[in-house]
This record gives C-alpha cells, sequence and structure tokens, in this order.
C-alpha cells in the first residue's frame, strides 16, 4: 500500500497517509493540502519474525531466512 510521510507547511503537522491514484492529502490538523513529502525507509523485519515466517520450500530468501546456510 502506498503510504507516505508529509509534513505540513502551514502548521508543520507530520502525518502519514495512505495516497492512492490521483488523490490529493490533506492535513488532519488544518485541512491545508501544502504538504512536503518526506522520505521514508521501511522497517526491516525482526530476525525472529522474519524465521518463523518463511514457508518457502525454494532456496534460502535471506540472510534472516530461518534456513539460511542450512
Amino acid at each position: 500500500m502506498p503510504l507516505y510521510e508529509y509534513r505540513c507547511c502551514s502548521c508543520r503537522e507530520t502525518f502519514e497517509a495512505l495516497v492512492f491514484g490521483g488523490e490529493q492529502p490533506e492535513c488532519p490538523e488544518c485541512h491545508s493540502v501544502e504538504l512536503q513529502r518526506l522520505m521514508s525507509l521501511p522497517a526491516a523485519p525482526r530476525e525472529e519474525t522474519a524465521k518463523a515466517s518463511c514457508r518457502s520450500e525454494g532456496p534460502p530468501c535471506g540472510p534472516v531466512c530461518g534456513r539460511w546456510g542450512k
């Protein structure tokens, strides 16, 4: 899903918004559409979660895979 982080140019509020297609997000505080989209990094999965969630029959999916090095 396209989740973006924004900062409002009017009130300086920082927030996240799901944006689909040509939608124009607005500030939840002041309802301004003058926004600056911020750079954000995706969160890396926790190692325990990645090991537990790998159900592939193929080659290991990466260094955090529970089947890595087997």
